[in-house]
């Protein structure tokens, strides 16, 4: 990486969480391609004022994560189709002071259901109602899947969420026997919540597929059980490589490899990402 300078491009993300493996997955691409940037992580009790500060500081581009998804909405100057369709923003790039966002979580969820061929036949269980749930159920919606049920303890945001896409709603556990289970919540996400598991061992047993969003850890209790019970298991590591890398391009102008992502991927787990 070049020694910190006037010139540098400043690149950040913000949630209520950060880890440092966005951090490392995008520094590790500006000193490969010898690129004058840094990134940083921030979290922040000013959604408002730190979005004010991307804009008057020229920061350049802005990852956004939970909680802030959809709070930021309202503070950007444009949205993408990507963000606007469904309500929830990822990534914010600043072109002299505009602001325009887009959610590579959306792209980086319909990818994988393309390159791991999920059957648009089966029935999918969605657990979750937030920011990164909307990316999730309409990338499922834009795959062609009919049989999907969303998962929410809050009532309000799953039935709004599952009336939007024709699916349906339900705050308690659905009878084992989906095909396909995903987790779009915090549950098994490193913290207060790491040892729990979203789906339970029969549901897990009934399915086909398990997919977790969490990136970190990469395996989750859920993916952990999915492997045990020989399931095809889609991870958050996947989830989280392939919309940082297409945040990245965004940030940059610069297109990177399949084989560049997979080393930046590899680099950004190789320690712990902190609290």
């Amino acid at each position: 990486m070049p020694i910190l300078n006037k010139d540098m491009t400043l690149c950040i993300s913000l949630a209520a969480r950060p880890s440092n493996i966005g951090t490392r997955f995008h520094n590790y691409l500006y000193d490969e391609l010898g690129l004058n940037f840094v990134y940083k992580a921030f979290t922040t009790d000013d959604i408002e004022g730190a979005i004010r500060g991307v804009r008057a500081l020229g920061i350049r581009g802005c990852s956004v994560s939970m909680p802030f998804k959809e709070a930021v909405i309202p503070l950007v100057d444009e949205m993408e189709e990507s963000a606007s369709a469904i309500e929830s923003v990822n990534t914010i790039v600043n072109d002299d002071g505009r602001l325009t966002a887009s959610n590579t979580d959306y792209e980086a969820v319909a990818a994988l259901i393309a390159t791991h061929e999920l059957d648009n036949a089966a029935s999918v269980a969605i657990r979750g109602s937030g920011g990164m749930a909307k990316a999730v159920v309409a990338a499922f919606r834009g795959a062609g899947f009919d049989d999907v049920t969303v998962i929410a303890r809050n009532e309000m945001a799953g039935a709004a969420l599952a009336e939007k896409y024709g699916y349906t709603h339900v705050t308690g556990d659905p009878e084992p026997g989906t095909s396909v289970l995903v987790n779009v919540t915090p549950l098994g996400m490193r913290g207060a919540d790491e040892d729990a598991l979203s789906f339970d061992d029969a549901q897990v047993d009934a399915a086909e597929v398990v997919f977790d969003v969490v990136a970190f850890p990469a395996e989750t209790p859920l993916i952990r059980v999915g492997r045990e019970m020989d399931k095809r298991v889609i991870t958050g590591a996947e989830v989280i490589a392939l919309q940082a890398a297409r945040q990245f391009e965004r940030y940059t102008g610069v297109a990177i490899t399949p084989e560049q992502v997979a080393r930046a991927s590899e680099f950004s787990r190789d320690v712990p990402p902190g609290p």
